[in-house]
């Protein structure tokens, strides 16, 4: 490849890079996190439409573009519609099938989704479940993943079935990640860069690099996390 040619493809790549960048927002994460039969195959298109558009350079690049734009489209219209009804959301992303009710298997319910025993029985590994006799109801959902219930004498414990009371949980800020201050969380717990670096040197801290991760939670208690280091929680009430 001559060096005309490099910077030909160099050119393609970032611009197929930015085209699925932008397609990817517009169909937003769940494209990403769970993908379902229909996600699949437009995911795989317009891979392959990116990938043509790169290294294909006797192709017009806006061809391949335009491919991206209109697959990555349709997958957005299709996202919406199956909000708007019940029933082309399951055409279009499945149903989940039961594969074990009751602790019973349901072999037929298997081969139609293409299970076999032992992938059975990794999925409930991948769970925690090593015995399927503990196991009242097994669903496969429709991204393919296996969701399982345990009868009710294999349930964990919870606190309301112990009668026991529980203190209230508190959502934690992440104030400092890799020595850098996260400003805008500190903002919504009512702090701010001053008063996180006066606790840092109270605690003889006087870098922020020196802290891999500085947690806050609403009660004010700040927690530091620092390299080979114990961890050192500050209840700060002020």
């Amino acid at each position: 490849m001559d060096f005309s040619n490099f910077l030909a493809v160099l050119y393609r790549a970032i611009i197929s890079l930015a085209t699925l960048f932008i397609v990817t927002k517009l169909i937003g994460k769940k494209q990403v996190s769970e993908l379902s039969l229909f996600d699949y195959v437009i995911g795989i298109s317009i891979g392959n439409f990116a990938a043509e558009m790169t290294i294909n350079l006797d192709s017009p690049e806006f061809d391949g573009i335009l491919a991206v734009l209109i697959f990555g489209l349709v997958a957005y219209i299709v996202s919406w519609i199956t909000l708007k009804s019940i029933v082309l959301r399951r055409f279009f992303m499945g149903t989940p099938t039961m594969i074990i009710q009751d602790g019973k298997l349901l072999r037929r319910n298997m081969k139609k989704m293409k299970l076999d025993m032992n992938d059975l029985l990794e999925e409930a590994r991948i769970k925690g479940y090593f015995d399927i006799s503990q196991l009242q109801y097994g669903v496969m959902e429709a991204n393919g993943e296996m969701s399982f219930l345990p009868f009710p004498e294999y349930q964990p414990l919870t606190p309301k079935v112990m009668n026991q009371k529980v203190n209230k949980s508190f959502l934690i800020g992440n104030v400092i990640i890799d020595g850098k201050i996260m400003k805008n969380n500190l903002k919504k717990l009512g702090k701010d860069s001053e008063w996180l670096m006066k606790q840092l040197k109270e605690k003889g801290i006087q870098n922020k690099r020196d802290v891999l991760l500085a947690t806050l939670d609403e009660t004010g208690k700040l927690t530091l996390y620092r390299d080979n280091q114990d961890i050192i929680p500050l209840d700060i009430l002020e």
